[in-house]
């Protein structure tokens, strides 16, 4: 019996996507990002599917020790790093590798006996976004404090991000990476720079690895430019069911505060799903979803499990009738992440556990 909501992930869109980074990126080696539950999709299975990936890129510790339990064997990167000894040991007794950004984990690790040493480890230079990085005026003595370590093994690459690459012709792009390659002028040093909005319209960044994340999940980083548009594949679909009908008068309020009342006879469909699966409470009163090939409102507003919508003028609609929220041809997340005034990365990150994933292969 099928469980509702629930999100269909396409394994073989996700291969697609992958391998569109490669038609664009060719000369690069790929990193693929799959931090935040590869971004909503399963971390594990996703990281499965993209094998292909030359290494992996996770933002903590944990989902490192995730995918080395679950078997992955590809390099790891943990772009936050790691910021006392036990995260440290932890990180060398599974082969996972660190991106150095500030001096205190600079000291940790050249002060360490680890025993084994890290491997395909980088250093973040800042370049222009002030978030994580090393200031330019100190990256001669970071890298050599670190090249000297004996806890570090193979060459050291050279990485920074993107402030603005969803942003095209922003001249702070090209700032940027300019800034990141006047660090490594005079040396044969790895760079990695490019995100998807990069990948997709900056290939003068692409250099040694390429780190590309929503754009594996179909998804447009670009404000006026759908997925289509970009050749790439949706991975995900949200589904939920009616589960209740209602008729209303005129007058009858819907839900919640009675945020929205009825200005003649409608049809109420209430759909099992809510903030509590993770649907935006910002889509109240504002979102749309598709059923039985048309798209029709949200009523009122989102509570914890259910949501209201407009079904007046569907024909055939009954309990248990399908319902897709986003990731169809008709209905994008992009198209939804507009009207809850937000972008497709936190609607697909904040899915609960307790939407179930299936996978499948197209």
């Amino acid at each position: 019996m099928q469980s509702y909501p629930v999100a269909n992930i396409d394994l073989a869109a996700l291969k697609y996507n992958l391998s569109r980074v490669k038609q664009l990126a060719p000369n690069s080696q790929i990193m693929s990002v799959i931090k935040a539950n590869a971004y909503g999709h399963g971390l594990v299975p996703v990281a499965q599917a993209l094998s292909d990936s030359d290494a992996f890129a996770v933002a903590r510790l944990s989902e490192g020790l995730q995918l080395r339990q679950a078997g992955i064997q590809q390099p790891i990167v943990l772009l936050e790093g790691v910021i006392s000894q036990q995260e440290l040991k932890l990180a060398v007794e599974n082969s996972l590798s660190l991106v150095f950004h500030n001096q205190p984990q600079i000291k940790l690790v050249s002060e360490a006996d680890l025993g084994t040493p890290l491997a395909f480890c980088w250093l973040m230079v800042e370049t222009g976004m002030h978030r994580l990085g090393i200031k330019i005026e100190e990256l001669e003595q970071s890298l050599r404090r670190l090249n000297d370590s004996p806890a570090i093994s193979g060459q050291l690459g050279l990485m920074s991000h993107f402030a603005n690459s969803d942003n095209l012709n922003d001249p702070r792009n090209g700032q940027q990476l300019a800034a990141l390659k006047q660090c490594a002028v005079d040396s044969d040093i790895l760079l990695s720079m490019a995100n998807s909005g990069a990948i997709l319209s900056f290939a003068d960044s692409h250099g040694d690895w390429v780190r590309p994340g929503l754009m594996l999940y179909g998804v447009s980083p670009f404000e006026n430019q759908s997925a289509s548009d970009l050749d790439l594949k949706p991975v995900m679909q949200l589904k939920s069911v009616l589960i209740a009908i209602q008729e209303l008068h005129a007058g009858d309020q819907v839900g919640y505060g009675g945020d929205w009342s009825a200005l003649k006879p409608t049809t109420v469909g209430i759909v099992s799903i809510g903030y509590g699966d993770g649907y935006s409470r910002q889509l109240s009163n504002n979102g749309s979803v598709l059923i039985n090939g048309d798209i029709v409102s949200v009523l009122g507003r989102v509570s914890m499990d259910m949501i209201a919508i407009d079904i007046t003028h569907i024909a055939d609609a009954e309990i248990n009738t399908e319902v897709i929220l986003w990731g169809s041809d008709e209905l994008s997340v992009e198209s939804i992440a507009r009207q809850a005034k937000t972008i497709p990365y936190e609607l697909l990150c904040q899915i609960s556990e307790r939407v179930k994933r299936n996978y499948h292969r197209g």
